[in-house]
Order: C-alpha cells, then sequence, then structure tokens
C-alpha cells in the first residue's frame, strides 16, 4: 500500500506528540538549579505555641532595576492574632488579561506581609507561558515585604498595581494566612512545578481562599488565565471592600502613582494606602 504525504505527517505528528509525553513524565522538579539569586533562598515557618510562628528568609531586597538589586532577607516572629487584614493586589502585564496576582496580610502593628507566588527562575530566565505549561519552571512563594515586592513592579518595571481591601471576618484571614504558610512550607521541602493553566499565582490564591470562604467563589473560571480581571469575580462576591462601582473601584485602588511617589520610604506600606477608603468594620 502506497504511503501518503497525509500519513507521514500524521506518523510525524505522532512521533512529536510521544516525545513530549515522555519528556513531560521523566521530568522532576529539583531545588538544585542554578538559581537567580533574588529567588535563590526559599523561605521557610516555624510553628510555635499559642498561635505563634518564626518565618524565616522573608525577602526585603531593594531593586534598582531587575537585574541590580541589593539581596535582603531578615526573620520574624509572628503572632496570628495580631493578624488584622487581607489585600488582594493585581499587576498587569504584557496586555491580553494578563497579570500577576498576590497577597498581602496586616498587622496591627501596621506592618505588612506579602505572599507572592511566582515561578523560581534560574540565571538568565525568563518567564514563558508556554514553558511553564512545559514544566520548565519549579514554583515558589515569595514572603515579602511590600517594598521589596510592589515596589520593583511600580517604581523599577513601571507596571500599574492595584491594591483591593478584603472584606472579612478577621478568623478567615486567620486560617488562609495559616494554610499559606503550610504550603511554603512543603514547598520548601518538597519541589512542585509552576503550570501556566493549572498550579499558577491565581489558581492556588483560589485554592486557598475557597477552603474558608463563605463566598462561592468559582472553582474554575476563565478569568483565572486571564487574572487582569480577577478583581471581577471579588468585587461580584462583595469580596472587596467598597462601595464604589467597579470601575471607579479600579481607579481608587490603583496604588502606581502612590507607590511611586513614596519610592523607598520606610512608611511605604502606608504612603501606597493614605487615598484608599474602606467601609466600617461592622458594615
Amino acid at each position: 500500500m502506497a504511503i501518503t504525504v497525509t500519513t507521514v505527517v500524521l506518523a510525524i505528528i505522532a512521533i512529536i506528540a510521544i516525545g513530549i509525553v515522555i519528556f513531560l513524565l521523566v521530568t522532576r522538579p529539583s531545588h538544585d538549579r542554578d538559581w537567580s539569586p533574588d529567588q535563590a533562598i526559599m523561605p521557610n515557618v516555624e510553628f510555635l505555641d499559642n498561635g505563634k510562628l518564626k518565618i524565616t528568609n522573608i525577602r526585603n531586597i531593594h531593586y534598582r532595576t531587575t537585574r541590580d538589586y541589593d539581596l535582603r532577607y531578615y526573620d520574624r516572629e509572628i503572632d496570628i492574632d495580631d493578624l488584622n487584614s487581607a489585600w488582594l493586589a493585581i499587576s498587569p502585564f504584557s496586555g491580553f488579561g494578563a497579570a500577576h496576582a498576590f497577597l498581602s496580610f496586616g498587622f496591627k502593628d501596621g506592618t505588612f506581609l506579602a505572599v507572592s507566588i511566582e515561578i523560581r527562575r534560574k540565571k538568565g530566565k525568563r518567564f514563558s507561558p508556554v514553558k511553564a505549561f512545559m514544566r520548565q519552571f519549579e514554583m515558589m512563594y515569595v514572603l515579602a515585604d511590600e517594598l521589596d515586592v510592589i515596589r520593583v513592579r511600580t517604581n523599577c518595571i513601571k507596571y500599574t498595581v492595584r491594591l483591593f481591601p478584603v472584606q472579612t471576618e478577621k478568623k478567615r484571614i486567620q486560617a488562609v494566612f495559616m494554610d499559606i504558610m503550610k504550603r511554603t512550607n512543603k514547598l520548601h521541602s518538597e519541589p512542585e512545578f509552576y503550570n501556566t493553566l493549572w498550579n499558577n499565582c491565581t489558581t492556588n490564591i483560589i485554592k486557598h481562599t475557597r477552603r474558608f470562604s463563605d463566598k462561592p467563589i468559582p472553582a474554575w473560571n476563565i478569568r483565572y488565565l486571564l487574572p487582569e480581571n480577577l478583581d471581577k469575580i471579588a468585587y461580584r462576591l462583595n469580596i472587596i471592600d467598597t462601595h464604589l462601582p467597579y470601575e471607579a473601584a479600579r481607579e481608587h485602588f490603583d496604588i502606581t502613582a502612590h507607590a511611586q511617589a513614596a519610592d523607598g520610604a520606610p512608611d511605604f506600606s502606608k504612603a501606597i494606602r493614605k487615598h484608599i477608603i474602606t467601609r466600617p468594620i461592622d458594615d
């Protein structure tokens, strides 16, 4: 029987597909790679008695550019009872709805701890959604000061950042935070691959919050792949602490200009919120 061009093409496609599947099956995540210096150190959490935690390697890097920076880390002991607020940050990039979503948690002493779920880059590598789907990037939970993870976006890369206050009970905020700390520890000992579709910054935020929320947060939504519009889901579910219409809320919670004006000020977190109006706590 004659072999047609179509048969040859289909055979080549099948061989390539099988090769990709084999590659994905045999590729394993690792902690042992030549990491970019700003992502080389993984945070770790020790759970102490009476609701206290000791967090090791909180990042507070001073970025001049994304390639020129001073590495800074410190340790901190936290009392979970002091945790009293949560914030959803969304930073669009590259258009088409692409964005990085992350969380920040506030404490009664006025300090904040940001949690940014990111690819763990090797030296010289940049994010690629295709490579991230093909098991080319491990994942890490970056625990950092807002002066690090927000300022690098607003002041160095010149991205927009919208910072939305979360309206929920203190006990739910604390439960989500503890869940995130446990996941941070797991990643410290068991590496995982980041995945563009199902193991990324947004899907992990959703998993953590859905476990403890009383809101009908969908397990899946197309906006999870285009997280610039994740705030629309939060707004419709009354998770964002505001009475403003949606578009007005987006504008009100855009902290880009305030972050650029504050730059490296020691009261950076206070400065980027000075214009934000939230509802009374018992509203």
